[in-house]
């Protein structure tokens, strides 16, 4: 692809990184959380949200369990400025969330940003200037040294409007860019901000180092970040916060690195909504954490409510393929997936295991409020008999016998393969219900009496080609009885080759399904089942199904 000669590398890589982080196998506790989704998510929609979305977005936050939440930027509009004020005026914060606000290096910003929070319980000013060689050569035209006073001059303006203004307010800077900036230069802006600000115990600063625009592998972030951490001034009193976007599809990784790297809190959105590739998206962090058995401090156990609200307010889509969160990603249509998490199912609940391994499903969906036969098992020309058959048994206690549930599944696929569609699974089960359950022509049986002697005898009422016929015949049990005198009348064009029953549900007065097949005079093997209450008929609706099948195919 001609045209890749224009482009350089935009990055600094750290000389001699000493990439302690790669000693690190997984991330071992939850970073403190900031979703921005109320500002840089905002900000990047085509249509950002009014107050009455932006404050229905707020509470699905809380309660999804963010502590820290980035409401917006209120020098930048009447909207944003009313929406900090609504949450601060009518106490619609919890006192356990901080609410965060951007504000540039501008006195007449950082005024009316103060003048938004006055009256904040607990509230982060997040200050922030670009510092890359690029925005340095090319927006401001500025030496290094006037970067570094710019930031200076908002560090100090915070600082003074703090102490004047009414509320809790904690720092956060962040050097803009940071991934296009010279690592020596970030930590000398970051710490002339830091000097200003003199972060204590009670009193720690956020230092941000937002991937604004991702130029490298995530592993040259992770050591940006390692280097940061341990050449900025008084490090125990800071809080290193990431923030990345995706350009290069690499968010996620850049996080989980920059975290094993030292970093303590993660800034992102929820499905990683955010300017051009989006940010990071929070939910796919918490749940990687998750499937290793960390707990991400952070509640998705009701996906379908959060993708709801989240396209409702925003307005966006939730991918259909979006890690966890989207509606196929548990979804298996390969014949040979949904049986191996059938089997998998299974293996679960002959085991009695508490411990998550089935194949293909990283975390379990039930934990998101998904549903196995709803989202899991898909069935289309692709499936096989035994994703098919799970879907009966999980949805409707149907317990296909296996040669049955092969000869369904090829049914199935081939009406699913002629309409083009997927079958969903109401669907899937009125298929079965129509063509194999008490199926009653062209061969009908309206009463069976049976006695018992000389084994067991049965009179059995039946109706067949516009007659009635009562027949009499013994067999070696109810059902071989029943089929010696349905023999009497059609001939023996058939025998009788296998029968199972179970209860559909638990409880003396449940219904049974019994499954039967019958062999024709040229081998070929039909199914039928049968559901009553009682047993004995449930087994001989079966097998009238089964007979009646074959007929119809003869």
């Amino acid at each position: 692809m001609n045209g890749y000669q224009k482009y350089e590398k935009q990055f600094f890589p750290v000389a001699d990184a000493a990439a302690d982080w790669r000693q690190k196998t997984y991330i071992e506790k939850a970073p403190i959380w900031c979703s921005v989704d109320l500002r840089d998510g905002n900000q990047a929609l085509i249509t950002p949200m009014n107050l009455g979305e932006k404050l229905e977005f707020f509470k699905l936050l809380v309660k999804i369990g963010f502590k820290e939440i980035e409401i917006g930027f209120p020098a930048a509009s009447e909207t944003e400025y009313e929406f900090c004020r609504t949450l601060i005026e009518n106490n619609l914060i919890p006192d356990d969330v901080t609410i965060q606000v951007l504000t540039q290096s501008r006195e007449h910003i950082i005024a009316k940003t103060f003048e938004a929070l006055r009256g904040a319980k607990h509230a982060v000013v997040h200050l922030y200037n670009s510092t890359s060689v690029a925005q340095r050569e090319q927006v401001f035209r500025k030496s290094k040294q006037e970067i570094i006073e710019i930031a200076k001059f908002g560090a100090k303006l915070c600082k003074e409007y703090r102490a004047k203004t009414e509320g809790h307010f904690t720092f956060e800077y962040s050097p803009e860019s940071f991934t296009g900036t010279e690592p020596e230069y970030a930590v000398e802006i970051c710490n002339e901000v830091i000097d200003i600000w003199e972060p204590s115990a009670d009193d720690k600063v956020i230092i941000n180092l937002p991937v604004t625009v991702s130029h490298s592998m995530p592993h040259i972030y992770a050591n940006q970040v390692e280097y940061m951490c341990k050449n900025l001034k008084n490090r125990e009193n800071l809080i290193i916060s990431l923030h990345p976007h995706n350009d290069r599809g690499c968010a996620v990784a850049d996080s989980e690195m920059g975290l094993l790297a030292g970093a303590d809190r993660i800034e992102g959105t929820l499905f990683g909504n955010g300017e051009r590739t989006g940010n990071v998206d929070i939910i796919t962090l918490g749940l990687n954490m998750y499937s290793q058995g960390v707990d991400p401090e952070l509640d998705f156990s009701n996906m379908p409510e959060i993708c709801e609200v989240y396209e409702k307010v925003t307005r966006m889509h939730v991918y259909e393929r979006q890690p966890y969160s989207g509606a196929l990603v548990f979804a298996a249509f390969s014949g040979s997936h949904q049986d191996a998490i059938a089997k998998g199912m299974h293996y679960r609940e002959e085991k009695n295991t508490n411990i998550w391994n089935v194949p293909y499903l990283p975390i379990d969906p039930t934990d998101l409020g998904r549903v196995y036969e709803a989202d899991v098992i898909r069935i289309n020309s692709q499936s096989g008999k035994g994703g098919i058959g799970y879907l009966l048994e999980t949805a409707y206690s149907l317990v296909l016998p296996p040669k049955m549930r092969e000869v369904f599944g090829y049914h199935v696929k081939s009406i699913s393969d002629h309409a083009h569609k997927e079958l969903m699974p109401e669907e899937v089960y009125n298929i079965f219900m129509d063509n194999y359950v008490n199926i009653e022509e062209p061969l009908k049986i309206s009463e069976a009496h049976y006695a018992q002697g000389d084994g067991i005898s049965a009179t059995v009422s039946m109706e067949f080609s516009g007659e009635t016929k009562i027949v009499t015949a013994k067999g070696n049990g109810r059902l071989d009885a029943v089929s010696n005198a349905v023999k009497e009348v059609l001939g023996n064009i058939y025998t009788l080759e296998s029968y199972t029953e179970h209860a559909l549900e638990d409880g003396s007065h449940s219904a049974a399904a019994s499954y039967v097949s019958v062999k024709d005079l040229n081998g070929k093997v039909y199914f039928g089942a049968g559901i009553d209450s009682d047993i004995v008929v449930s087994s001989v609706k079966a097998f009238l199904s089964a007979v009646n099948r074959m007929l119809k195919d003869n």
